[in-house]
């Protein structure tokens, strides 16, 4: 039978090359040469009897027999890492482990707060948070190496075997320092913000899209001196020392704006509103201290609403 033939370490290499989009990475991620990942693919075309991988200009991507057999490869992948975790788990006493992925828009406003509200609750359990951008964090879920991603919603193709619970909608915003220029400007206008270094959302970011879509909607097509980053650390400290402009979704910067240490330009940026929540596997059953962790930023989220809704923009 097929299934008898298809060992783990196939899958693994399968699941790495869909996500990475290379051999080269992938063979890096998983300590091995790039040859061994090249013969596992190969062994299981070999065994289905069908392409599942194709090498185009943007590097490797799925056929249509790799796109039905990555949905079935990622659940058996998720369930055998489930299998071992909740051993494990039993090994330790009872304590244990949560893997989170936090995206840069909930890592400074709700998840501190939600973790303290979860230790307070006298859980014994151990926390592994991750960041990174939204598709990889997405990918790492679906096979199981994350019970949870807080953040925005991802996209439609990122979001096959898995489930979303909304917790708040959020816009981005144009951050700056308190006296910058701009924010005195007679008859300001979104394509003033060219004039200066602007620190954007890069492409494979959840809201490079509708930042995109927003500025040509504004007349803004081409900015010559552009950042692309999602790092809040270095946002806010170069806003700090320079004229710059920082596109990021307003949960990553609301603490600073409401404490004063930064500004937000007076731009309407309702168009690049999205749903912030939590993001699980659909076909797998949160533990006890999952669910309770899952709780305690569900009620966090309620008490920071007005860190994410800014004023009406004709107010500011």
């Amino acid at each position: 039978m097929l299934e008898n033939r298809i060992k783990y370490r196939h899958l693994q290499c399968f699941l790495e090359v869909t996500r990475q989009g290379s051999m080269v990475r992938a063979a890096d991620a998983l300590s091995l040469t790039q040859p061994a990942v090249s013969k596992k693919l190969k062994e299981l075309e070999e065994i289905l009897g069908v392409r599942l991988l194709e090498r185009s200009k943007k590097g490797i991507e799925l056929t249509p027999f790799g796109n039905v057999f990555l949905e079935h490869a990622s659940t058996s992948v998720a369930a055998l890492r489930e299998g071992t975790e909740r051993v494990a788990q039993a090994q330790q006493k009872g304590v244990s482990n949560i893997s989170v992925g936090v995206l840069p828009t909930v890592a400074t406003s709700v998840l501190p707060e939600a973790v303290l509200r979860f230790r307070e609750g006298g859980v014994e359990a151990r926390l592994h948070l991750v960041t990174g951008a939204n598709a990889l964090l997405m990918s790492q879920l679906r096979v199981g190496e994350l019970d949870l991603v807080v953040g925005r919603l991802g996209l439609p193709e990122v979001m096959s075997g898995l489930s979303f619970q909304h917790l708040y909608s959020e816009q981005v915003a144009f951050a700056v320092r308190p006296n910058h220029p701009l924010l005195t400007k007679t008859n300001f206008k979104v394509a003033d913000i060219a004039d200066y270094t602007v620190l954007y959302p890069p492409k494979n970011s959840i809201t490079a899209p509708s930042v995109d879509r927003f500025l040509l909607s504004q007349g803004v097509s081409n900015i010559s001196h552009r950042i692309d980053t999602i790092s809040d650390s270095f946002g806010k400290e170069f806003l700090r020392k320079s004229d710059a402009i920082f596109i990021i979704s307003r949960g990553v910067v609301a603490r600073e704006i409401f404490d004063g240490e930064l500004a937000e330009l007076p731009v309407d940026t309702k168009e690049t509103l999205g749903p912030v929540g939590l993001t699980t596997r659909a076909d797998a059953t949160p533990s006890m201290t999952l669910k309770l962790f899952m709780n305690a930023v569900r009620e966090t989220a309620k008490t920071l609403d007005s860190y994410y809704n800014p004023q009406d923009s004709s107010s500011l």
